[in-house]
């Protein structure tokens, strides 16, 4: 019999949420009417959408279908017994949720944990599937700057950005060895734990929230929670997150090399690829879900450097992020609107059993 299952829910601050939705909405509608504009070109982006043929366009569609394919695999990787549909049903809804609500990211994960529970995923499992699918993700955006200037630098481009490869391979590398650190043994966990609470220490007087915290049980539970999964499906969560970003630039490429010609010299594949992966350092700052406009001016500003048009660069970028990020919001919708029925069927048997019932939970 699998655990029974607990209805989950995000408790959201009101007055954070709102203020925090208005800064980035704010922060989204300055970049696209201020900042792109002094380094892109609207009018000539239009010109060259205009110009795209028919084929060109349904290559860009068979590459959005391929990555929405992609989207589907983290999630059956890092959860035994998973199936596709249901791990891509998890992984679109928390995108809608996480790129769609202000501060939508608690809630998103809430969100997570509640679908897994009714495909009758045990919460440990759930735990450690959203821990490595998440800490993965994370990996996968510090490494690609790193990628990406050095794709830049051997293509000509524009190499001021080298200080997000320098930021980027120091936090990558601090974080694989404390995670590899923790993974190989419990008596190094433990060290990891007394380490981090030094590390506190001084901390603690001046910040409050901190005073009580003992690094070392959080980290032993993790490695207690993580080491099955991961000694496991490593390797096939690694592809999975890879196959995703990967997907995600094909988009960006496809889209490029369609609004300059296919019949032209254009932009090279690793040019283009710099200054995709370069400029997903943007994502580690939070201000608009999904590096929404903050990625983007990155994006045209470095294409340019490789030698894109303004206008073919912005065009691109507009393409890409329209056809990575419109389809995923409405199938997430989708997604939420089909999984509430199996939800709510799921968890009023759960939380109010009839009597008699022993509180069994539903198996449909």
């Amino acid at each position: 019999m699998t655990e029974p299952t607990a209805p989950i829910t995000a408790k959201l601050d009101k007055k954070k949420s709102i203020i925090l939705g208005v800064i980035g909405l704010v922060v989204i509608v300055l970049i696209f009417w201020k900042v792109i504009p002094q380094i892109g070109d609207y009018a000539s982006a239009a010109e060259a959408l205009q110009s795209m043929g028919v084929a060109a366009m349904i290559l860009v569609g068979v590459t959005v279908v391929i990555y929405l394919i992609a989207y589907g695999f983290p999630f059956k990787t890092a959860t035994p017994g998973l199936g596709y549909w249901p791990s891509q049903q998890v992984n679109q809804a928390a995108f809608a949720i996480s790129n769609g609500v202000p501060a939508g990211g608690a809630f998103g994960l809430a969100v997570q944990y509640a679908m897994l529970a009714t495909y009758r995923i045990p919460g440990t499992v759930a735990t450690s599937a959203i821990t490595a699918v998440g800490l993965w993700s994370i990996f996968v955006s510090l490494g690609l700057p790193i990628l990406g200037v050095i794709a830049l630098s051997l293509s000509g481009g524009d190499i001021e950005y080298g200080w997000a490869a320098a930021l980027g391979l120091v936090i990558l590398v601090v974080g694989i060895v404390v995670f590899v650190l923790v993974m190989r043994s419990e008596t190094l966990a433990l060290k990891v734990g007394h380490l981090g609470n030094k590390v506190l220490g001084p901390l603690r007087p001046r910040i409050a929230a901190l005073k009580d915290v003992d690094a070392v049980e959080p980290i032993t539970k993790f490695r207690r929670d993580m080491y099955g999964l991961l000694k496991r499906r490593w390797a096939l969560i690694t592809v999975a997150q890879l196959s995703v970003i990967m997907t995600q630039f094909l988009i960006l490429y496809v889209a490029l090399r369609g609004v300059e010609g296919w019949d032209e010299a254009g932009t090279s594949v690793l040019g283009a690829f710099g200054a995709f992966a370069t400029s997903q350092i943007m994502l580690m700052i939070p201000i608009t879900p999904g590096g929404l406009g903050t990625v983007d001016a990155l994006m045209i500003t470095l294409l340019q450097s490789v030698g894109t048009s303004a206008g073919d660069a912005t065009a691109a970028d507009l393409v890409w992020r329209a056809a990575s990020y419109v389809p995923q919001i409405v199938i997430g919708i989708i997604a939420l609107v089909t999984w509430f029925r199996k939800a709510g069927q799921t968890f009023a048997v759960t939380e109010d059993p009839a009597p008699g019932t022993g509180g069994e939970p539903a198996t449909g």
